[in-house]
């Protein structure tokens, strides 16, 4: 299971870092990727990560903005998201998959926690 927590309400500028808590043994064999849905749109790839931390991936937009890593002693991955912008708003869902690749797409994905809310008011 996934468990994600820390999204909440924060100014444009801002900082804020989600954490993705995950149960079981196996969680440091798992890649990594965090989604986000945006009121009446589509669930949609922000960052991935892969099961050692050594390779990242990024949607464009947040290029430069935010950082995914991971602790697998933990079993939690992180999304320290800088210098927020009201178009960031959305629901944001922590997502594990063992097979590498196809990191961008949904339906990749075998388990998914319950996502977690983030508001930048302008």
């Amino acid at each position: 299971q996934l468990q994600a927590c820390g999204g909440g309400l924060v100014q444009a500028g801002g900082s804020l870092r989600l954490s993705c808590a995950a149960s079981g043994r196996t969680f440091s064999s798992y890649n990594m990727g965090w989604f986000r849905q945006a009121p009446g749109k589509e669930r949609k790839f922000v960052a991935t990560i892969n099961w050692s931390g050594g390779s990242t991936d990024y949607t464009d937009s947040v290029k430069g903005r935010f950082t995914i890593s991971r602790d697998n002693a933990k079993n939690t991955v992180y999304l320290q998201m800088n210098s927020l912008k009201p178009e960031d708003t959305a629901v944001y869902y922590c997502a594990a998959k063992y097979y590498p690749g196809s990191y961008y797409y949904t339906g990749k994905y075998d388990y998914w926690g319950q996502g977690t809310e983030l508001t930048v008011s302008s």
